[in-house]
């Protein structure tokens, strides 16, 4: 669920982890759980098919999306949506200027503008049965706008470890690629995007 703090704002669980209080309630799970999808579906995968006009880089106008989760559901109101925001501890959403946009996991075709990676490496996360294909290929986005692309090997371990136990994970030159003119592009703290990465990248396999 969703909860309020006065002096941390919106969390989730049963008591802000800053300062132990209840807070306010906001949000049950199911709620909680039914706008997330909703917002998800809208801001990555499907705006057109709920009338919402979304610019190039992804941004839709927040008054636009709560009128759509309005006619869906009746009870979201646009707070419901700050609070959904503000609580996720993912970064998965962002709001700025009355807008609000997914910072990653498209499908359809965006073309979005975060600031180059500055760091040195990054790690991608597979089941060992894909590692000989992206040797050959590269690495390219599967069913979604963009590569995903981790900025530790323990993050990238977490998220490989989703479709396999024992996951292989790919160390990528990142600055190379990126002084080679590659996107790669600072999603949050854990995730890159980059529209793809060619195997000349790929400097090391951790089994």
């Amino acid at each position: 669920m969703i909860r309020r703090c006065e002096e941390h704002g919106c969390f989730r669980g049963e008591a802000c982890p800053d300062c132990d209080q209840e807070g306010q309630f906001i949000l049950d799970e199911e709620r909680e759980d039914r706008l997330g999808r909703f917002i998800a579906g809208a801001l990555r995968h499907f705006p057109a098919k709920l009338g919402l006009s979304m610019f190039e880089d992804g941004w839709v106008s927040i008054n636009a999306l709560t009128n759509a989760a309005t006619r869906k559901y009746k009870w979201p109101k646009k707070y419901h949506i700050y609070a959904l925001v503000e609580s996720d501890v993912k970064g998965r959403y962002e709001i700025s200027g009355g807008k609000i946009r997914a910072v990653y996991g498209h499908s359809i075709d965006v073309n979005l503008d975060y600031p180059l990676y500055e760091g040195e490496f990054a790690y991608y996360g597979v089941v060992p049965e894909e590692v000989d294909i992206i040797l050959e290929e590269g690495i390219l986005p599967v069913k979604q706008r963009y590569v995903h692309l981790s900025t530790t090997l323990e993050k990238a371990i977490e998220v490989g470890m989703i479709h396999s136990e024992n996951p292989s994970i790919f160390k990528i030159d990142a600055a190379a690629a990126i002084d080679d003119g590659l996107n790669i592009m600072v999603a949050n703290e854990d995730i890159l995007l980059a529209d793809e990465i060619p195997a000349d990248y790929i400097l090391e396999i951790y089994e």
